[in-house]
């Protein structure tokens, strides 16, 4: 990672995203939560081992990836990496054309299960494509309305995660949300959900995120050998639903083409319809178009 864009990473770091993390902006290094149950994710195995990255090819076999197949493969790895960056972790689109990809995060729990109408109604109204990361509880909280963006083709719904942790196997801690605590937390922070929405919309997402977009290198290899991709961001778009509408505005307005947008769909009080539904139209008219991730990332 050259400098240049890791000082860009720490800048968005401090806009906090609130909107999944809650109002600390410390990063705090304990954590206590304990595992949800085990699921299994009917899904192609890895090739990675722990001390690699994982394999750009697909596996030639499939099979039910098994909690005890994590545990037994990353059980014992020592993570070197924490933040937004990890081996495989996906923040921009392989393209140089004014081409962005908005993406809205609904992290559900308690203050964080709202529905921003207005947003999405926006983005009915001038056909706007979007990836929608959706937690498992804001999907038991808004049932109705999950089922209908699940059917709406201008939408495609991406995994953000069964109890909305930063991804880590020792328990690291972002924005004050304790984080997983090992392999099997990790694989049940990812499958938890990866099995709700393959349930509900018939196929398994593609496209991970977790809660607060915080990751090590060995939970981003967990999460692609679960069969998805791990999907940060380049623009930090509502500061994690603590911008103002104009803060929206002028934050998403200027996104360069190849941008992954984040910004978020359960604070319908903050400023990120409105900043939106500003910004777009000024895109629109330099040239700028938008695209779903599985459209841009094959």
């Amino acid at each position: 990672m050259t400098p240049s864009r890791r000082a860009v990473l720490a800048a968005m770091a401090g806009g906090a995203l609130a909107g999944c993390a809650g109002p600390r902006s410390t990063v705090d290094r304990s954590a206590s939560v304990t595992g949800s149950p085990s699921t299994t994710a009917a899904i192609a195995t890895g090739t990675s081992t722990p001390g690699s990255s994982p394999s750009a090819t697909a596996p030639s076999a499939s099979r039910a990836v098994t909690r005890a197949d994590i545990v037994a493969r990353y059980g014992h790895a020592v993570p070197h990496t924490w933040g937004f960056d990890a081996p495989a972790v996906v923040h921009a689109l392989p393209t140089a054309r004014r081409v962005i990809a908005l993406t809205f995060d609904a992290c559900g729990g308690p203050g964080g299960s709202g529905y921003d109408r207005a947003l999405i109604d926006f983005l009915r109204r001038r056909e706007i494509p979007a990836t929608l990361f959706i937690n498992s509880r804001w999907i038991d909280a808004n049932p109705a309305v999950f089922r209908r963006l699940a059917a709406e083709p201008l939408f495609e719904i991406a995994n953000h995660g069964t109890r909305h942790r930063p991804l880590s196997v020792t328990g690291r801690s972002a924005y004050g949300i304790p984080g997983t605590r090992s392999a099997a937390e990790v694989y049940d922070e990812i499958s938890g959900n990866q099995a709700k929405l393959t349930r509900l919309l018939g196929t398994p997402p593609r496209f991970f995120r977790s809660g607060t977009a915080y990751c090590d290198d060995v939970a981003a290899r967990i999460v692609t050998v679960l069969g998805e991709r791990f999907v940060s961001f380049s623009v930090n778009g509502d500061g994690g639903a603590t911008f103002t509408p104009e803060q929206v505005r002028t934050t998403v307005a200027a996104a360069p083409g190849g941008s992954i947008v984040i910004c978020h769909m359960n604070h319908p009080r903050g400023g990120t319809a409105r900043g939106i539904t500003a910004a777009v139209p000024q895109l629109l008219a330099t040239g700028h178009s938008f695209t779903r991730l599985s459209d841009a990332l094959r």
